[in-house]
Order: structure tokens, then sequence, then C-alpha cells
């Protein structure tokens, strides 16, 4: 019975320490949050960097997929921004650079930036590449299922709601400032119409009071 437990532990520990090593080995993948945005939306973006080496990872770069736009980014402290642009002015990659020891083993970093996403739904990869102290470099640039892969994120084509939602509303705001303006222009027309009335009556007055003198006067000689 003993030598039967034995046996059984020989195969089954290394099996479960191999499950666990390759479950934390794919969860420490450079990935892209989220997973699913809009098209033609100005998304904000999670880049997460984790270290699966016992050195510290010291630079990240980020090729931009085809029809994405970067647009801004968040400074972190500790860490520097630059991008590479094309003719037309457009980031193709870009890159956060430690100042100091960067993202020590066991810890993970993460990078925010917004980007515009493709006028039409498609599965955008983003390739990355993480730099390490000891001038290694791992690529996350393979398909899904292999060993470094790319993170992907599915645009789908946005709603009715979410494509005119700001159109309406900037209406609303038209439509309200219109309604402010007329509002505003009745009352200064009323004003205008009162000032005009009261200074007929006054006029009025005026000529009466003129009118009345003049008779006192005549008789009075």
């Amino acid at each position: 019975m003993k030598k039967m437990i034995s046996r059984i532990s020989k195969i089954f520990i290394p099996a479960v320490i191999s499950l666990f090593f390759f479950a934390s080995m794919a969860s420490a993948h450079v990935t892209v949050m989220p997973k699913t945005s809009s098209t033609g939306a100005w998304e904000t973006y999670t880049l997460k960097v984790p270290v699966e080496k016992d050195v510290a990872t010291t630079k990240v770069t980020v090729k931009a997929p085809a029809g994405v736009e970067i647009m801004s980014y968040q400074p972190v402290p500790g860490w520097t921004y630059s991008s590479e642009k094309d003719a037309s002015g457009k980031v193709k990659t870009f890159t956060f650079e430690a100042t100091g020891e960067g993202i020590q083993s066991g810890q993970f970093q993460q990078f925010v930036f917004v980007a515009k996403n493709p006028e039409k739904a498609a599965k955008v990869a983003w390739d990355a590449f993480q730099y390490y102290k000891d001038g290694s470099i791992v690529e996350w640039t393979g398909a899904e299922g292999s060993d470094s892969p790319h993170s992907i994120t599915d645009i789908v084509t946005a709603t009715t709601t979410d494509h005119h939602g700001s159109e309406k509303a900037e209406h609303n705001d038209k439509t309200q400032t219109k309604e402010t303006e007329k509002t505003k222009s009745e009352m200064t027309e009323k004003k205008a119409e009162t000032s005009n009335s009261l200074s007929l009556v006054l006029s009025g007055l005026a000529v009466l009071l003129s009118l009345a003198a003049l008779i006192i006067a005549i008789r009075k000689k």
C-alpha cells in the first residue's frame, strides 16, 4: 500500500506542479484591455506588463494595429514615453521605458493610453515587445494559443444608440440654445415694446401739460 501511494505521489505531485507552472506562465502574458470595444470609439486601453523572469523588465514597445490611431497616454512615474510616427503623423509604435530599475520579478505594471478605433468591425492585434535588463526580448506577436501570443481586441459594430448618442446630445444642446436665444429675444422685444409705450404715454402727458399751461396763460391775459 505504501509503495502504491509512493508511486502515485511521484506521478501526481510533479503533474500538479507542472500544471500550476504552465498556468502561471499563461497568466504572465502581456495583454491589452478591454478585449471588446466599439467601432469609431475613443477607447481607454490598459497595457498590462507582468514579469515572468528573475530579471527586471526595463522597456515595452507596442505596435499600433492597422486602423487604430493612438491619441494620448497617461504618464507613469519612473517611465518615459516615446513614439514612432509615419509620414502622415500617425503613431506606428509607442514605447514605455524605465528610468529606474523597471518592473521587478513577480511584479507587473499597467500603462494607460487612449486610441481611436477603426470605423469597421475587426479583430485588432497588439504586437508587443518586452525588453529585460539582461538584454533578452520576448516578442508577444504570435497567434492565439502560441507560446507568446499577441493580445487581441474585438472591435464590434457600434449600436445605433452608441453611434448617435453624441449627435443626439449635441442636437439637444443646440435646440436648447436656440430656445434660450428665442426666449431672450422675446423678452427683449417685450421690454422694447414696454419702453416704447411708456415713451408714448410720457410724450402724451407732456403735450397735455403744455396745452394746459398755454390755456392758463391765455386766460390770465
